[in-house]
């Protein structure tokens, strides 16, 4: 082992997520910084080592000889300070399945079926970590991730489908169009204003298409952050939302709301294992209790 000094550890983390997405822009996005800070550590590594790591083309990269010698080193050293970390949360948390989803489908379709889930798989304590916004192989401390999405994924996750993923549009019984919308054709949406959030943008959009409608035509209303508010606000009957079907279910049985006409496939439910979580059988387990529950 050699005691020389180590490179400024930010400036490496920076290298190394450039270097394996294969670009300044994506690294930033992964790391949650600005692009800004990713090419600044860039250009303090090659300065701190005297020698050239990537090759400027255009707006790409390409790793130099030495780059990818780095990169080598960097990736074995990088994933065992992450094995190392989950480690050392599973030693604090030593039986907890460690499980991340977004608030939307903790709150509106996973805790009202927890007590369910429980009595199913008494044996399998649960920590559940929710986070909105993409997850990535940068990602710590969890075994897997339960999401409505559509591919590409994180590298070196195990991937299993649960169920198609359907959306459509949902309205309060007690909105003023209620009544009328049931009985017209999805153009007569054209006339109405949607909630919308920015968490889902392409939703509206897509699903105009899929009824052959011009997306240029739908009138926007009111927006917010996150879907849980959307839909919370879709049941106060403040205006027609589009929602996937699981999380509305619940509201659809009680009739809280209508789902005018019905829902189609747009993606899928999933469950992602991380490289950690792969190997542990608890997480097919819970996949199994998921996929018998979007059947039924």
């Amino acid at each position: 082992m050699t005691d020389g000094p180590l490179p400024p550890l930010n400036a490496l983390r920076s290298f190394e997520a450039a270097a394996r997405l294969g670009g300044v822009g994506r690294a930033a996005d992964a790391l949650h910084v600005t692009h800004g800070a990713i090419s600044r550590q860039l250009r303090l590594l090659e300065e701190y080592l005297g020698v050239a790591l990537f090759q400027r083309e255009g707006r790409g990269l390409r790793l130099t000889r030495a780059g990818k010698d780095l990169q080598a080193a960097c990736e074995g050293a990088f994933e065992q300070i992450r094995e190392a970390v989950v480690a050392l949360k599973r030693q604090q948390r030593p039986e907890a399945l460690v499980l991340g989803c977004s608030g939307s489908i903790l709150a509106r379709w996973m805790i009202p079926r927890l007590q369910a889930l429980q009595s199913a798989l008494p044996q399998l304590p649960l920590h559940w970590s929710a986070q909105d916004g993409s997850f990535t192989s940068e990602q710590q401390g969890l075994d897997a991730v339960l999401l409505l999405a559509q591919p590409p994924w994180p590298r070196g996750w195990q991937v299993r489908e649960l169920a198609p993923e359907r959306v459509g549009v949902v309205i309060s019984p007690h909105h003023p169009a209620a009544a009328r919308l049931r009985h017209q054709p999805p153009a007569a949406l054209l006339a109405e204003p949607l909630l919308h959030t920015t968490s889902r943008p392409q939703a509206w959009p897509a699903w105009a298409l899929s009824h052959g409608l011009d997306p240029a035509q739908l009138q926007l209303g009111s927006g917010f952050e996150h879907l849980y508010y959307l839909l919370e606000a879709a049941v106060a009957g403040l205006g027609v939302a589009i929602a996937p079907e699981p999380l509305v279910a619940d509201d659809l049985a009680a009739g809280r709301l209508l789902a005018p006409w019905g829902f189609g496939a747009t993606g899928g439910f999933w469950v992602l294992a991380t490289p950690e979580g792969a190997a542990d059988p608890r997480v097919d387990a819970l996949a199994d209790w998921l996929t018998a529950q979007l059947a039924g």
